[in-house]
């Protein structure tokens, strides 16, 4: 049977704390500070971290030996002017939790305070993980880099999602969150004076030939059935006005959920864009960093955790989001699980990033309803494993039956 766990001010009071004192990626000293702080005033044990920031505490069970998991929540803020409009706003100039990390913080310190309280529930162990610079694509790495989910035999994740209404979650095997690629183009040309451009080779047409031509490579390429965007972000070249320059570029991104796709885009991003320099007689350097892989849920976990929500909120169908998540890091080292919670979902509301996003109070009782169930599901899905002498780490994908 699920856990049923009712919240109590203090969480309200806590999330009203953190998302008032949002602080920048690696940078998140007081926010650490405080989670250590809130986890030791309810007993949880706080495990050395070679990082910076981030905080890692661990809940033995007390039910025998078993598996242990980790929980993981990301902690910072983003570079954001607040205009949100709520009475508990950021104090913090320019830093704005404009993505819910103050959510997710919340939701898994609630959690992490009842299973303390009920270590009788379970066998094994639970890491508590608070996850620095997710908005950099960097913190989850470098967490498995310091050894920190060395021992971690899956691992539970969140996003909070304005898209769904609290009391709604999605969780399934499809991939949630994006591939994410940056991409760079610098173009060398031969400068000229404006009044003479046949005696250069400017960058300025080439630039403008090669982002029009960019935009076919998802129409003429790539299934219309797979989820595809490619879009130039920025663009540069010169700085004065009767000056052909010698130099220009652009960047931006791709973002992508079949692997496949990533690679043929890459190999047609740098075919299109070289050869048309070349036509221009100028040259490209193209930088392309597929640094991140789409987010998907180990299926064996994550239909054995679905099959338990709807006794404490509302199952919903995965809708897909562009966005990337760090998380997925997780998932070359560990069977990850991971669900969107419903945040907002009132008709025009603000979706992350905006300087006017709004996630309510009213989701975090999801957060920690998930956050429990999903642990104490888990590690029965792993204990029964390792009873049958499984080695679950060789299991590759993990598969109830």
């Amino acid at each position: 049977m699920s856990e049923h766990i009712d919240i109590d001010h203090e969480l309200i009071t806590i999330r009203h704390y953190l998302h008032a004192h949002p602080e920048r990626s690696f940078r998140e000293f007081d926010t650490s500070i405080y989670l250590t702080d809130q986890l030791k005033a309810h007993g949880i044990e706080i495990l050395h971290n070679p990082l910076e920031t981030g905080v890692v505490g661990l809940i033995q069970g007390e039910d025998g030996p078993g598996p242990r998991i980790g929980l993981r929540a990301d902690i910072d803020g983003l570079p954001i002017v607040e205009d949100s409009g709520l009475e508990f706003s950021s104090v913090n100039e320019g830093v704005m939790h404009g993505c819910g990390h103050d959510l997710h913080m919340t939701g898994l310190l609630g959690a992490a305070f009842w299973l303390a309280e009920h270590r009788d529930k379970f066998a094994g162990s639970i890491k508590i993980l608070f996850q620095p610079s997710e908005e950099t694509g960097q913190g989850a790495r470098a967490m498995i880099d310091a050894g920190l989910v060395d021992d971690v035999e899956a691992i539970i994740g969140t996003h909070n999602n304005p898209n769904y209404a609290p009391g709604q979650l999605a969780i399934g095997v499809e991939p949630m969150m994006a591939g994410c690629v940056k991409f760079r183009v610098t173009l060398h040309a031969q400068g000229t004076h404006a009044g003479y451009p046949y005696k250069g080779t400017g960058p300025i047409e080439a630039l403008s030939s090669i982002i029009l031509s960019l935009q076919t490579i998802v129409s003429r390429n790539v299934t219309p059935f797979h989820p595809l965007v490619l879009s130039v972000t920025e663009v540069h070249g010169g700085h004065v006005w009767n000056v052909v320059p010698a130099e220009a570029g652009f960047q931006g991104t791709v973002r992508y959920f079949h692997k496949s796709d990533g690679n043929l885009v890459g190999r047609r991003f740098k075919e299109v864009a070289e050869h048309t320099a070349e036509a221009y007689g100028i040259s490209a350097d193209v930088v392309w960093d597929d640094f991140q892989d789409p987010l998907v849920s180990d299926p064996g976990l994550a239909k054995a955790v679905a099959a338990d929500v709807n006794d404490y909120a509302q199952l919903e169908p995965i809708r897909q989001s562009m966005a990337g998540e760090d998380f997925c890091e997780f998932a070359k080292v560990t069977l990850p699980v991971f669900a969107f919670v419903g945040s907002n979902g009132q008709e025009g509301c603000a979706d992350w990033h905006s300087p006017h996003f709004v996630g309510l109070d009213e989701s975090i009782p999801t957060f920690v309803n998930f956050y429990v169930n999903a642990a104490l599901r888990v590690l029965n899905e792993l204990s029964a494993k390792l009873t049958e002498g499984s080695d679950i780490r060789s299991l590759g994908r993990f598969i109830v039956h």
